[in-house]
């Protein structure tokens, strides 16, 4: 009975932060391209950088909402938004130290800040469109 309820506990776990892994994989690889450019639609590239930053921190902030409110205990789960944030943020940091060692790429707080806001907009519209 025992091995059944663990078992369900990792299905929960991977079904809530699954999603986050492998986002900040996917973030972690497109980052990694030396001209990321030439591998987006055209029609991207018409926002600003900082846009652009600030909307892909904003689904990993809604990912990692989600997890934190539903894949995790009660008391993490009332502090979702905030800890959403904080992951979300440290990732975007460590995001920026990872494309300073990119040929071609540069890495600035501008950006670092632009997906913390991001990330908070994402987990803020998230809880306000999904209330408990």
């Amino acid at each position: 009975m025992c091995d059944v309820a663990q078992r369900g506990v990792r299905a929960q776990m991977l079904w809530y932060w699954g999603p986050v892994c492998g986002y900040a994989g996917l973030i972690f690889y497109l980052s990694s391209q030396p001209h990321p450019e030439q591998d987006l639609p055209s029609f991207v590239m018409l926002f600003s950088d900082k846009v652009l930053h600030a909307i892909e921190y904003a689904l990993l902030g809604v990912l990692c909402y989600r997890a934190f409110r539903w894949g995790t205990n009660q008391s993490w789960g009332q502090q979702a938004i905030p800890l959403a944030v904080l992951l979300a943020s440290l990732y975007g940091a460590s995001d920026e130290v990872h494309q300073a060692f990119v040929p071609f790429r540069d890495s600035s707080w501008q950006d670092w800040l632009a997906d913390t806001i991001g990330a908070a907009i994402g987990a803020v519209s998230w809880r306000s469109i999904r209330p408990e």
